[in-house]
């Protein structure tokens, strides 16, 4: 009996061993993951923060996670306009895979119900991937991919969410019973507290959730509204940018400069608990600026939001990788917002393989000089009429109503000297491939009608007009 009861002893006693040793292993590989932060600003223009090269907007924290990090020099993402661009961004697929290829596309048609309208649920979020590897993972702000209850974020990976129904929000108030841009707060960890001054707000709970989750491995989608329209800054702000001549320009300013100051607290808070250097903060917009609506300027680049060309899908993009990887330096070959989910699986300790279907790339070995040729062989994009290819330095832009147009941005960023008729060969090996590709993704838009596309063409032609340079 004496003999069985040690027996016992001796077998439980290995297996509280086991389950220690199971522990601290798992606690070290947890300690090894890093943190991720992906840092969006909401119709920010190309060349309006310090390391694009804006000198009127002064954006010293923005510019301190580029020079701690990779500036990602052409750095695309992977539509025009928000709803779609975030789709690619959180999913890494090209969201014209699944028909995602407008604003919440075609919601408001009778054909679809409002139901139907946002992040298709069989699309596997980045957060939860990052969710299946032990993180945590928060979305602070705009979600803008279904405001009915089962396109939810909590629904998709996030297990804490501060966020509001619609694509944008006003700056200073909401109301209980409010629509639209009025529309209350939601949060299913807190009462949202009474709104300051949005911007401060996500800042507010952005540091907030590095405080809770610090010693756990996380994600955050620090995902801003400014500088999106309404165009709304404190006054203490517009005071810093009164010497610009125009009123709308100087609240534009002044929105760039209090997103800016929020990151500042999102980064001393990291670097308070000291995590800093074990978190991985990408920053960039959603898309480029809408010049027409908020004031935004995408120079160099031709174009703005809604526009295939440069101005509107060519963002600041750069991440501030961990301290252990490359800092510092400027990447120059193209990639994209896609590539995002599969760098982060990848650095977490996950595994992305082909039945996952992703677009994007693991950007690490390629800046680390593992790898030496290019992220990508080839970019594609598609909004509603308009389709796009990159292919090289060489870029195609299809419209339905006129010539195909042919740029080399390694010569011509701005998109001024349309190539196509000096390269016909080249334009219809190109066409040839946008189409193939094309014709195989779903176009749901298209049952919207004859009256809408001419709607969209006379939309877009100021845009897509062809400019010549001046002599």
């Amino acid at each position: 009996m004496k003999r069985i009861i040690l027996s016992r002893l001796f077998i439980f006693t290995i297996s509280i061993l086991i389950q220690v040793a199971f522990s601290i292993v798992n606690a070290k590989e947890k300690s090894n993951q890093p943190n991720f932060i992906i840092i969006l600003a909401d119709d920010l223009g190309y060349g309006d923060v310090g390391f694009t090269g804006s000198t009127q907007i002064k954006t010293p924290h923005i510019d301190r996670l580029a020079s701690d990090g990779v500036i990602f020099e052409q750095g695309y993402v992977s539509s025009a306009v928000c709803a779609p661009s975030r789709a690619g961004l959180m999913t890494g697929r090209n969201q014209v895979n699944f028909g995602f290829d407008n604003n919440l596309p075609v919601s408001t048609l009778p054909q679809y119900k409002k139901e139907n309208s946002g992040l298709p649920l069989n699309e596997k979020t980045i957060a939860n991937r990052l969710e299946d590897l032990g993180y945590v993972t928060g979305l602070i702000g705009k979600w803008h991919l279904g405001d009915q209850e089962h396109f939810h974020p909590t629904k998709r990976g996030f297990q804490e969410v501060w966020t509001y129904p619609v694509g944008g929000h006003d700056y200073f108030k909401s109301k209980p019973d409010g629509r639209g841009y009025l529309a209350p707060l939601e949060s299913n960890y807190k009462e949202p507290q009474a709104i300051t001054y949005l911007t401060d707000d996500k800042g507010d709970e952005c540091v907030d959730f590095i405080k809770r989750h610090k010693d756990e491995p996380f994600f955050l989608y620090a995902s801003f509204n400014a500088p999106h329209t309404p165009m709304q800054a404190t006054e203490d702000d517009i005071e810093l940018y009164l010497h610009v001549e125009n009123k709308k320009r100087r609240t534009y300013c002044a929105m760039v400069h209090r997103l800016d100051v929020n990151i500042g607290r999102i980064v001393k808070e990291l670097e308070k608990n000291k995590i800093y250097d074990n978190t991985v903060i990408v920053f960039l917009s959603d898309n480029g600026g809408p010049c027409d609506s908020n004031a935004s300027i995408n120079a160099p680049y031709r174009g703005q939001k809604g526009i295939l060309l440069e101005g509107g899908v060519r963002v600041p993009y750069t991440i501030k990788f961990t301290k252990s990887d490359p800092s510092g330096i400027t990447f120059k070959e193209p990639v994209t917002s896609l590539d995002l989910t599969p760098t982060f699986v990848s650095m977490a300790g996950g595994e992305i393989t082909e039945a996952d279907e992703l677009d994007g790339i693991n950007l690490l070995p390629y800046v680390s000089g593992d790898i030496a040729n290019a992220p990508h062989d080839d970019l594609k994009w598609r909004f509603t009429i308009s389709a796009t290819m990159r292919e090289g330095d060489w870029k195609l832009i299809r419209l339905p109503d006129r010539l195909p147009m042919l740029y080399n941005l390694k010569e011509d960023p701005s998109e001024l000297n349309d190539l196509a008729a000096q390269h016909p060969e080249r334009v219809i090996s190109m066409l040839k491939k946008l189409g193939d590709w094309d014709v195989t993704r779903p176009h749901e838009w298209f049952k919207e009608g004859p009256n809408w596309r001419k709607n969209q063409i006379s939309k877009y032609d100021k845009d897509y007009k062809l400019v010549q340079p001046k002599k």
